[in-house]
């Protein structure tokens, strides 16, 4: 019997919350950039939707058909697939973007590899996760767990270990925090 697909059930409201934090992640991500961004876990596509504009072209990689559904085909392009295998080849991308996805991944080191194996030489994976070290970010995770979503948050420092090669650094904001590794 298949798992209760959570974000297929959700994907209508997801669909029309906006993204907030497009200042930072467009300073973070260094945009406007020439290229090819990869939303892993992008969902319905509310955070490339905000940040479209800012490179040549987006693809969204999520599990959800659901979630991948309520995506603008007009200006994204969603491909079903997880995080642990992407379906696209070595050095394919300039910015790799994980926006509060990660906590819901279930091989947390294959995701990373597989986000860095994509990037391109020079390229910057971003991910953006909520800061486990505040009770907020606590009780969202206790929540996650109460409706059975097999959520687990890493700290950021447990996120930079994910990745054995490249630049790393860390950024921290209001219970957010950003992960961010040069290729």
């Amino acid at each position: 019997m298949p798992a209760f697909d959570h974000f297929a059930a959700i994907a209508p409201l997801y669909a029309r919350v906006s993204y907030s934090k497009v200042g930072i992640l467009r300073e973070i991500a260094a945009l406007p950039v020439s290229g090819r961004l990869l939303d892993v876990g992008g969902g319905t596509g509310r955070v490339s939707s905000a940040i479209r504009d800012l490179v040549d072209e987006v693809i969204i990689a999520d599990v959800s058909f659901g979630m991948l559904d309520k995506a603008d085909r007009a200006s994204l392009k969603p491909v079903c697939g997880g995080s642990e295998s992407l379906p696209f080849a070595d050095d394919s991308f300039e910015r790799v973007i994980m926006v509060d996805a990660l906590h819901h991944v279930i091989h947390h080191a294959d995701s990373a590899r597989e986000m860095f194996r994509v990037l391109k030489p020079g390229g910057l994976v971003i991910i953006e996760e909520p800061d486990i070290h505040t009770l907020g970010v606590k009780l969202i995770a206790l929540a996650e767990k109460l409706l059975l979503m097999r959520s687990h948050f890493l700290t950021p420092d447990q996120i930079v270990k994910l990745f054995p090669d490249g630049k790393k650094s860390i950024q921290a904001e209001d219970g957010t925090a950003w992960v961010v590794v040069r290729k």
